[in-house]
């Protein structure tokens, strides 16, 4: 399990049109916005992405990167880039199950092709939402086990701007005996 105010796992993948992602090497002045999503067959990510699309340069006014990632292989990730009409968003690609597994996201198995008509890979990794600061720390998180019921990304922006606002910390930091 990710604990607040602590360090996440180190996170590197390949980008479509931005080379490597390296978390630990991220430079923006409030930290990422990392938006792990199924794969290429889902439309609801389509849908989901579109949103973080939009809210893209939202973020960047506030000093935040974002990156949406899955271990659809290049191909699959360039068809839902195109899909969504990704302007301002870094898709990253290849992420491999065990690193999806050390931040907490649920694998799933293939149960063929989807409604849109596209085929599940044998695993993938199921939805994640996470803004982690610039010293790789959590300071929030939200993973499914289901495509469904997702984080909206306005929200998290004005949740943002109260943050910032308030200098409000991370919360869920207790570890202790309960």
């Amino acid at each position: 399990m990710l604990i607040p105010r602590r360090k996440t796992p180190d996170l590197k993948v390949e980008t479509l049109d931005h080379g490597r992602f390296d978390l630990s090497a991220e430079s923006s002045e409030r930290g990422t916005v990392i938006c792990f999503y199924r794969g290429l067959h889902c439309p609801i990510c389509a849908n989901y992405l579109t949103e973080f699309e939009k809210q893209a340069p939202a973020f960047a006014e506030r000093g935040v990167a974002t990156i949406a990632i899955s271990s659809d292989d290049q191909e699959r990730a360039r068809a839902m880039a195109d899909k969504i009409d990704v302007k301002a968003l870094r898709f990253g690609y290849g992420l491999p199950l065990a690193t999806a597994k050390a931040w907490g996201l649920y694998i799933s198995t293939s149960r063929g092709k989807t409604s849109i008509g596209i085929e599940e890979p044998a695993l993938f990794a199921e939805p994640g939402l996470f803004m982690v600061t610039p010293d790789q720390s959590l300071y929030y998180g939200s993973v499914q086990t289901m495509p469904f019921v997702r984080p909206h990304f306005s929200e998290l922006v004005a949740a943002l701007d109260f943050a910032i606002a308030k200098d409000y910390p991370a919360r869920g930091e207790y570890v202790g005996e309960v």
